[in-house]
């Protein structure tokens, strides 16, 4: 019995130490870190970054803890400023994050003592020609920027700018700045609409960078036309297009500016549409002149995150807002999501580095986050304003690796670059980004038939353009003299071609003997070409069948489903492979509609074409189809990027050759006018959506009739 209790002992043990591993596992993995694939799904990563600690106000050494913070930044000595604006107050850290000292009282320029109210920004500007390092205030309660020197001793006061571009009736209120390698200010008013305010270190207003453009309704441009110019000028500034946050890439002196007020729904149609213009995005990168220049070379817009249905809940929901965003090693960045308190990070390019953070209470959970700053090389420090605290996160060896294989890019040494994102996949094989790496390095190395493959891995279409052109080119430049007869033999094939089915058509139209099937599909040739005559006689002479109008149907079924299947990588780069139904009900479902709608109305508008007649002609103005789109279908095999609009354009204008044959064949079968015509044509397009309505309402009623008398038999089977 002993023995049963040491063994039962032993296995209780065993069960709580294994259960405190696993607690402690989970404990220690409190957010996950992903990326978004080209699909816009989301895709577990490695951690980028690791939380170590949590440094609150005790820990920093305050007596007075910080409350309600607004902004934080480092410098290059490591040393971290946060904004206390709940403190009225600017606390300064060492690289420990151990107070330094903090700035509340001053004597000003007047030698009059002054202090700080609710100072929402801070920055810090390293030494120049011109300055030593100086702690910029954005003293927003008082409507001024405070500079003092690295020691927190008082330098100057730059008060309100002045200029006629102000608003007579607007507020300055700074919450936010940036200082450039040439001393120009670039201030974030909260109530400013037109843009970044600009100025010299002395103060003087210079002009306005950035302004966001106004998204406005159909309905709104029509209704500005009613306004008078004072209600006009009281919508624009309703229209939320401040910035509220900004900070400078030191190496290239470009700013990143984050705004949070432009219109949820626009941001949302901009990131689910792949607009990568700019126009919505809540983040820009903007260079002296106030020019817009992100690169957004990624799958989707910088614009935090992408998967709103399945990584949201009913509490969060909607597109990110971004409050903050902050410039890391190898010139990436990072900017944060107040709603779901996340850290999205991005490289140069645009492309989506890693992710993550989360809601909650663990060491590396937030409560409400309000601002990022990267200390040093390794260090990332997130700002909380509810628990009034710094998380402390530290780089991961996937990260350190991740940023190594990217300033191995930057420096141009290829063969480490594709040795470092071989490691990244091996730990992560869902990145993309490092198939694009592989990809580039091969092609600066001209390898560019192995690149393709790392390209169509990443479906990266543009690189892979790339690297398909030097190989179109050194093919071309080896093959020209074969490629040139190779054409002209075309030219000839396709000249001749035509010219026999020419002959054939003019032998028929006198020999007075019954054509044949093959004769019958020739015409078709002369139809395309000479649509009035051709029409005329393919209804009164019977140079055309309904096996040559079905002949046709089912050659523009299959010149789509080739197309579908057939297309080259940069019009497919997804490969899909589509079903051949699909393409069946593409082509009879409209071709039925049009036939039976046409021949409704011109039946009581004294049309003289029955409805074989319209069937037939319909099928034969199918032909500028696959003459058109099976050459581009080829092509597309080997064009680039550039050539792409030209496939589209030769397919578009085959349908609109299409459309021009059945306009004519529809007049010339029924004998009528010009305008008669453009009359029965609008009719027969209505006609058709009125059939559709009706067949759709059918379909409808009866699923109802059929769901009633299924539950009517259940019930009563149920009874019995």
């Amino acid at each position: 019995m002993k023995k049963f209790n040491k063994i039962l002992c032993t296995f209780f043990a065993l069960l709580m130490v294994v259960t405190a591993a696993c607690i402690t596992a989970g404990a220690s993995s409190a957010y996950q870190t992903y990326v978004y694939d080209v699909y816009g799904e989301a895709l577990y990563s490695p951690d980028a970054y690791t939380a170590i600690s949590s440094v609150g106000s005790d820990a920093m050494g305050l007596e007075l803890p910080i409350e309600n913070p607004g902004d934080m930044v480092t410098d290059e000595a490591q040393n971290v400023y946060i904004a206390d604006t709940g403190n009225n107050r600017i606390v300064v850290l060492d690289r420990y994050y151990k107070v330094n000292f903090t700035i509340t009282t001053f004597s000003n320029d007047q030698g009059v003592p002054d202090k700080l109210t609710a100072p929402q920004g801070v920055f810090v500007s390293e030494p120049n020609e011109k300055y030593g390092k100086l702690i910029w205030v954005c003293d927003t309660g008082s409507n001024r920027i405070v500079v003092f020197d690295e020691f927190g001793n008082f330098q100057r006061i730059v008060e309100e700018p002045e200029s006629s571009l102000f608003d007579q009736d607007s507020v300055y209120k700074p919450v936010a700045m940036a200082v450039d390698a040439y001393n120009r200010l670039y201030v974030v008013s909260s109530t400013t609409y037109q843009g970044i305010i600009v100025m010299t270190d002395e103060g003087e207003f210079t002009g306005f960078i950035g302004a966001q453009a106004v998204q406005m309704s159909a309905w709104d441009i029509i209704w500005r036309r009613f306004q008078t110019k004072e209600q006009r000028e009281q919508q624009e500034q309703k229209v939320s297009t401040e910035f509220n946050n900004i900070t400078i890439n030191k190496n290239k002196g470009l700013v990143y500016v984050t705004t949070s007020t432009i219109d949820e729904a626009a941001v949302s149609g901009a990131i689910t549409g792949k607009d990568k213009s700019g126009t919505n995005s809540p983040v820009k990168l903007l260079n002296a002149n106030g020019s817009e220049i992100m690169r957004r070379n990624g799958f989707w817009m910088p614009a935090g995150e992408i998967d709103f249905s399945s990584r949201s809940t009913d509490e969060i929901t909607g597109v990110s807002t971004i409050i903050d965003a902050a410039v890391g090693p190898e010139d990436t960045w990072s900017i944060i999501d107040e709603k779901r308190n996340r850290i999205y990070t991005y490289d140069f390019d645009g492309n989506l580095l890693f992710a993550f953070g989360d809601n909650g209470t663990m060491l590396g959970n937030l409560g409400s986050i309000e601002a990022i700053a990267y200390q040093g090389e390794k260090t990332m420090l997130i700002l909380d304003k509810t628990n009034d605290n710094i998380t402390v996160f530290q780089r991961t060896e996937y990260g350190d690796i991740l940023l190594q294989a990217i300033a191995a890019e930057s420096t141009q040494d290829f063969d480490l670059a594709i040795n470092l994102w071989t490691d990244v996949l091996k730990r992560n094989s869902n990145f993309d980004s490092a198939y694009v790496g592989i990809g580039q390095a091969m092609y600066r190395n001209k390898d560019y038939a192995n690149s393709l493959t790392y390209f169509e891995s990443a479906y990266d279409t543009d690189n892979w353009s790339n690297s398909y052109k030097e190989i179109r080119k050194e093919w071309m430049s080896t093959y020209f003299l074969l490629l040139l007869l190779l054409i002209v033999a075309l030219i000839v094939v396709v000249m001749l071609f035509f010219k026999w089915m020419a002959k054939i058509n003019k032998r028929v139209a006198t020999s007075g003997k019954k054509r044949t099937f093959g004769q019958e599909i020739a015409y078709g040739f002369h139809i395309i070409f000479h649509p009035f005559d051709g029409f005329w006689d393919l209804k009164h002479e019977k140079r055309g069948s309904v096996r040559g109008a079905v002949f046709f149907i089912v050659l523009a079924i299959a010149t789509f489903y080739y197309q579908a299947i057939g297309q080259g990588y940069l019009l497919d780069p997804y490969a899909s492979l589509p079903s051949i139904w699909g393409q069946v009900f593409g082509v009879l479902v409209p071709l039925f509609l049009f036939v039976l709608a046409n021949w409704c109305l011109t039946t009581l508008f004294e049309g003289e074409g029955s409805f074989k007649d319209i069937f037939i002609a319909s099928g034969y103005c199918l032909l500028p189809i696959p003459l058109l789109v099976i050459p581009t279908t080829i092509y597309s095999n080997f064009c680039i990027s550039t050539e792409t609009d030209i496939i589209g354009f030769i397919s578009g204008f085959a349908f609109i050759w299409l459309g021009l044959l059945l306009f004519f064949g529809t007049m010339v079968t029924h004998d009528y006018s010009m305008g008669k015509n453009i009359i029965t044509v609008v009719g027969t397009i209505v006609g058709m959506v009125f059939i559709m309505f009706l067949a759709v309402l059918f379909t409808t009623l009866v699923g109802k009739i059929v769901g009633l008398v299924t539950n009517i038999v259940d019930e009563i089977q149920y009874r019995l």
